[in-house]
């Protein structure tokens, strides 16, 4: 599969078959420092994990795909994808409201995309991620799960891949870390040096490598 970063928490997650997934497309002119390019792309899926402009923007993307935004199991094109009702807060939802992790199996892999996560996860539902090969995490938003946190559940769910995801870039300032910050958390972590790469099962580095991705210019 392909994996490539927009920016914020956006991805395009494409498999060997062509099936593209994209998650959490955003809004452009959010604000004078947001900064990021318009999610000019197509796909057969968009998962939305809450409904904030930075994460909600799903009518922009091209190719009449469906739109999963709820908790629970939907199958598209033979894809089938689990959302996990969460919260973007540590008040469960009273602040921020609620947020989807989303988790799905595609090319033999699995991913778990946690949104805007703003908390611990409970025991049950780090059960529910058991097996998740690459995880997208939160790191750095200043109203999301702490990074730290994210970093605590490599242990229980090792992942092979890690990747941050809502921190600071030249595109976006306003968050806690750059990525300057994440290398000097994990000095182990991988730059990437560009805004996608390719993964098979067989090319899964062992756990838990983190990659730090350039968002797409």
């Amino acid at each position: 599969m392909k994996i490539q970063w927009f920016g914020q928490s956006c991805f395009s997650i494409t498999s060997q078959t062509g099936l593209k997934l994209i998650t959490d497309p955003y809004q452009t002119g959010l604000s004078p420092r947001f900064l990021y390019a318009p999610v000019n792309a197509a796909a057969n899926v968009v998962t939305v994990s809450h409904n904030h402009g930075d994460h909600n923007n799903a009518a922009a993307i091209s190719g009449n795909p469906v739109i999963v935004w709820n908790a629970g199991i939907t199958t598209v094109k033979g894809l089938e994808i689990k959302g996990i009702i969460t919260f973007h807060d540590t008040v469960k939802g009273a602040g921020l409201g609620a947020n989807i992790v989303f988790t799905f199996q595609m090319d033999g892999i699995r991913l778990a995309h946690l949104g805007d996560l703003g908390h611990p996860l409970s025991s049950e539902q780090i059960a529910e991620l058991k097996g998740t090969d690459i995880l997208f995490v939160p790191a750095g938003c200043r109203d999301s799960l702490k990074f730290q946190d994210g970093i605590a559940l490599w242990p229980q769910l090792k992942p092979h891949i890690v990747i941050p995801i809502h921190y600071s870039t030249v595109h976006y300032l306003s968050q806690k870390y750059k990525a300057a910050d994440l290398l000097r958390l994990v000095p182990s972590a991988r730059m990437i040096g560009a805004s996608e790469f390719a993964v098979t099962q067989a090319t899964l580095p062992p756990p838990t490598q983190m990659y730090i991705l350039d968002p797409l210019r």
